[in-house]
């Protein structure tokens, strides 16, 4: 297998697994940043998404102001461009991170895209619930509290399977934060590939990126078919 590497994918073999530019290294940081960015941001994204529905019109604690206020700013961060937001958090990163560069850097721009999405992926999930179950639980004294866990349980086959699409946003956004210094398999592409007439880095990158998308769609898949059977 190593000749067949060494022979037919020359300069993939020639980075090597292990370096800067190594693709153990590579694949690592697409991880981290895929990972870590999905668990902070899902975590304030189903926060707001689950207040816009019930503070919405008609929710358990309708707050027309706040729910204002929620929607406008996820609408803002969901408008812009990953690219340009990256530039406009740059500061913001830097404060944060003290570093405006690599993948740790990256986790900041990657965060703000992720919240917004999936706060609107989860406000449609709530907002298509039966109603009926929801009032049922009103009605039989149910607390805000146990509401809040009808939403959820009844919600989480949907849930799982917006939060695959969600991870495999991520993973296209991590490609890009690497195309302008994050590291991970977009950097690799385009640096050590596109930029360098090295076809197959290139594609041997976009392979391992398409295997990602394809074992994160699958897992998604199984698990939400696995949670509606129960």
């Amino acid at each position: 297998m190593i000749d067949l590497i060494r022979t037919y994918l020359p300069n993939v073999y020639e980075l090597g697994w292990s370096g800067d530019a190594g693709w153990g290294l590579a694949i690592w940081n697409t991880l981290y940043m895929t990972i870590i960015p999905f668990i902070i941001g899902g975590i304030i994204g189903l926060f707001i998404g689950l207040l816009l529905v019930l503070m919405g019109p008609g929710g358990v604690i309708e707050n027309k102001t706040v729910c204002w206020i929620l929607d406008k700013i996820t609408s803002i961060f969901r408008a812009i461009p990953f690219v340009i937001l990256i530039a406009v958090l740059a500061s913001f990163t830097y404060f944060l991170m003290g570093t405006a560069l690599g993948a740790t850097a990256a986790l900041v721009p990657l965060t703000f895209a992720t919240f917004p999405f999936f706060a609107r992926q989860v406000q449609v999930v709530f907002s298509e619930l039966d109603k009926g179950v929801i009032e049922a639980a009103q009605a039989s004294g149910a607390t805000f509290w146990d509401i809040v866990k009808v939403y959820l349980g009844e919600g989480l086959p949907d849930l799982i399977r917006v939060s695959t699409v969600t991870l495999i946003s991520l993973v296209g956004e991590t490609a890009m934060a690497g195309a302008i210094g994050a590291g991970g398999l977009g950097n690799v592409a385009i640096s050590y590939g596109y930029n360098r007439f090295n076809n197959d880095v290139t594609w041997v990158a976009t392979i391992i990126i398409l295997l990602l998308i394809f074992l994160i769609q699958y897992l998604g898949d199984l698990l939400t078919r696995q949670i509606s059977h129960k």
